[in-house]
């Protein structure tokens, strides 16, 4: 995904027009997944970690978003909590990130993947992957 690339919205009216950066979709399906019970947390780059040891929040953490031909393509990286049903914890995640950006960005997403790349067990709260 090229840095320049804007999502247009809606047409361009007699006040101008309404363009969106990927990032900001990153974030709001960032925060959208994290709502979900059983999300333990997301998964994030080296970058993502040190901004966060340093005491900087990164809600796009875990999140890819690609815009493609055909539309919108979002990639959710949890880690879950050990207990709950994965399929179950995957759908509510598509359902909350797509409702989400539909109803503040008015963008349609094509697709939302959700890739389960660790759990949290309960018993000694470290990560396993």
């Amino acid at each position: 995904m090229a840095e320049n690339e804007l999502l247009k919205v809606g047409d361009t009216t007699p006040l101008g027009k309404v363009e969106i950066a990927p990032e900001v979709l990153e974030v709001i399906a960032g925060i959208a997944a994290t709502e979900v019970a059983g999300v333990s947390s997301m998964r994030g780059n080296f970058a993502a970690g040190v901004a966060e040891k340093l005491g900087k929040k990164s809600h796009s953490k875990g999140i890819k978003v690609e815009l493609t031909d055909d539309g919108v393509q979002v990639d959710v990286f949890i880690v879950f909590d050990y207990g709950h049903s994965i399929p179950t914890i995957a759908h509510k995640i598509q359902q909350n990130v797509r409702q989400a950006i539909e109803n503040m960005t008015a963008i349609y997403i094509k697709e939302i993947n959700v890739h389960v790349v660790g759990v949290n067990t309960e018993q000694d709260g470290k990560l396993e992957a």
